[in-house]
This record gives structure tokens, sequence and C-alpha cells, in this order.
């Protein structure tokens, strides 16, 4: 608990007293705590979703997963489940300890729009967090590349320090929504915050719940292709391919 809430807010720390110092509204502080809350979501969905069933393949577990009646979805659910939950003690420890750290201001303009955009968000980051647990299994070996290739710069796209309206380009904006995270925070800063976004928020809103279809059904597909193809190589459950 020290190493994830502790650390997080060091990094807050840092561009708090940087705002502070170049005379930024005190909402920036704030856009800053949700930032480093947030992060931690895709920071599971990354590591505990997308690299998950290949560290099963690795550890001996795979096969008692494909040999279960429960279907690969239903796995994959109950990892979603259990990651968000932890995810959640942490993103709140990170947001409580920030917002009484630093006084940052909160006057949320809808508790029921709040409510249903982070639902809608953690929806969306989960499915697409199952549709890497596929690919980086079909990949293999590179899964492990792939989850620090996905880690940095969706810090920059989703505007994890930044309002991504006020940096980015429209056309910029407007591609780097497609990022739930992206789509999520910036919903969630106007409803907390109201700063300007990319859209309205009942846009976003219509967004992530289109995405958050789109990534469960991939998921879907490729999970189902996935075991097509291990039946047609049989190499699904072998390490190190």
């Amino acid at each position: 608990m020290l190493q994830e809430t502790l650390l997080p807010v060091l990094s807050v720390s840092a561009f708090a007293y940087s705002y502070r110092a170049m005379g930024a509204p005190e909402e920036y502080t704030g856009l800053v705590v949700l930032g480093a809350a947030m992060t931690t979501f895709w920071m599971n969905v990354l590591w505990g979703m997308g690299a998950a069933l290949y560290w099963e393949r690795d550890s001996g577990n795979l096969e008692l997963y494909i040999m279960s009646p429960a279907p690969m979805m239903g796995i994959l659910t109950g990892m979603a489940l259990g990651g968000m939950t932890t995810t959640v003690v942490r993103a709140v420890a990170i947001t409580v300890t920030g917002v009484l750290l630093f006084d940052v201001p909160i006057h949320p303009r809808s508790w029921w729009e709040l409510v249903v955009v982070f639902g809608l968000t953690l929806t969306a980051l989960y499915g697409l967090g199952m549709m890497f647990a596929s690919v980086f299994l079909r990949w293999g070996r590179e899964a492990w590349h792939l989850v620090n290739l996905f880690q940095e710069p969706i810090y920059l796209l989703t505007g994890t320090n930044f309002p991504v309206s006020a940096i980015f380009p429209k056309a910029v904006a407007v591609v780097a929504s497609v990022i739930p995270l992206t789509a999520g925070m910036d919903a969630m800063r106007q409803i907390l915050f109201g700063t300007p976004g990319v859209f309205e928020v009942w846009v976003e809103m219509l967004l992530l719940a289109g995405l958050s279809v789109a990534f469960v059904f991939a998921a879907r597909q490729l999970l189902r292709n996935l075991e097509r193809r291990a039946k047609e190589e049989g190499k699904l459950t072998v390490r190190w391919q």
C-alpha cells in the first residue's frame, strides 16, 4: 500500500508545485490528482489484464483455465472485477491524500453523472484489457515489450497531468478520445472542476458506452479466434511460443 500510494503522491506533488509556481488555476492541481488516481486503473489493465494470460501460461495455470467449464470471457471478467476492486482502494487512497494535502477544490455539478462516467470508463478500460489479454498471449514473448510500449505514450495522449483540450490541437484530441481513459478523465474533469473539455459530457458518455460495447465484442471475437487457432496449431499452452 505504501508503494502504490506514496510514490504516485510524490509524482502528483511535483506537478502540483510546478503548476502553483507558474500561477496556474487551482483546478489544475485537481486535474493532476484525478490523473494519478485514474492512471492506477490503466496500469492494472496493462499488467493485471493484458499480460495475465501470458503469465498464467508460463506458470502452468492456463491449461486449468482452458479445461474448466467456465468460458474464457468469464475468467477474464473475474480477473477484471478482482483487479478493479483492489485498484479502487489504491485510487481512493491517492485521491484522498492528494485532496487533503493540496486542498483541492471539488464541487461536482452532478454526482450521478460522475458515477455513470466512472463506471463507463472502467467498463471500456477493462474491455480493452480483455482484448490485450488475447493479443499479448498470441504474440508470446513480445507481451512484456508491448506492455512497456503502451505505458508511457498513454500518459501523454490521455492528458494525465494536463487538460487534453488545452494542449493538443482539436484533431489530435479527438483521435486521443478513442482511448477510454482520455474521454473518461476529460468528462470527469468537466464534472468535478468545470474545465473545458474536448466534447460535452453527454457526448463523451455516449462515446464511452460505444467503446465499452466495441471492446467487449472485439475481445470475445479475439478469444474465439485464439481458441480456434490453438486447436489447429496445438501451441496455446506451450511455453515460449
